[in-house]
Parts: structure tokens; C-alpha cells; sequence
């Protein structure tokens, strides 16, 4: 098993930054691929962004490419994604999910384990 728990969230403006964290324990962080999800409010759960367990190669939505940056740190058991330039299209519940495999993939069904996901808000 793998419990994964995100940081807060928040509410920020147009144009804001926000840095959200996963923080893993249980079985080893660093074989596993990770990956960040979100789904906003009647829609359905969209990728957004993974990583390797060797942090090589990040793969992200076209929606969020060049404003979002996976990265992980396997010495504290965490990965993170960093956001810039938001935007309110961007407002959604963030969930951050493991998978047993080394390899990310960008379909949710491929992620073993999942967070409680945290509320970003974007406002206009």
C-alpha cells in the first residue's frame, strides 16, 4: 500500500503560482511513477502531468504544458507539481496518484493509488 496525502490548495488569482506537494509513505516511493490528475466541478478526471520513478522524461497535458513542472524528490518521498501563469480554466480538485510500474502513463486507470485530492481556485 501507498498512502499519498496533498498539500493545501488554494485560492489565487489569474496569472498566480502554486506549488502543491504529495508526500508518500508506505511501500518504496522510488520505483513508482506518479502522476497528477484534476477534475473540475461536472467534469470528468483529466491528466495533468507524471513523472518517472527516476524523474526522467515528465509528460504533461497539452492544457498545461510550459506553465506546469512535475518533479520528485525520492529522498523525502514526495513529488510535486508547480504551477504558474494559472488560469481560472485551471480551477479543479487535484488529486496526485502512484502506480506500481516505474513508467508513467496518462490514463487514470494505470495509478494503483490515489490522495484526497486539494481544491485550486482560480480567480478572473
Amino acid at each position: 500500500q501507498v498512502q499519498l496525502v496533498e498539500s493545501e490548495g488554494g485560492l489565487v488569482q489569474a496569472g498566480a503560482s502554486l506549488r502543491l506537494s504529495c508526500a508518500a509513505s508506505g511501500r518504496t516511493f522510488s520505483t513508482n511513477a506518479m502522476g497528477w490528475f484534476r477534475q473540475a466541478p461536472g467534469k470528468e478526471r483529466e491528466f495533468v502531468a507524471a513523472i518517472a520513478w527516476n524523474g526522467v522524461s515528465p509528460v504533461y497535458a497539452d492544457s498545461v504544458k510550459g506553465r506546469f513542472t512535475i518533479s520528485r524528490d525520492n529522498a523525502k518521498n514526495t513529488v510535486y507539481l508547480q504551477m504558474n501563469s494559472l488560469k481560472p480554466d485551471d480551477t479543479a480538485v487535484y488529486y496526485c496518484a502512484a502506480r506500481r510500474l516505474p513508467n508513467p502513463t496518462v490514463v487514470a486507470v494505470g495509478y494503483d493509488f490515489w490522495g484526497q485530492g486539494t481544491q485550486v481556485t482560480v480567480s478572473s
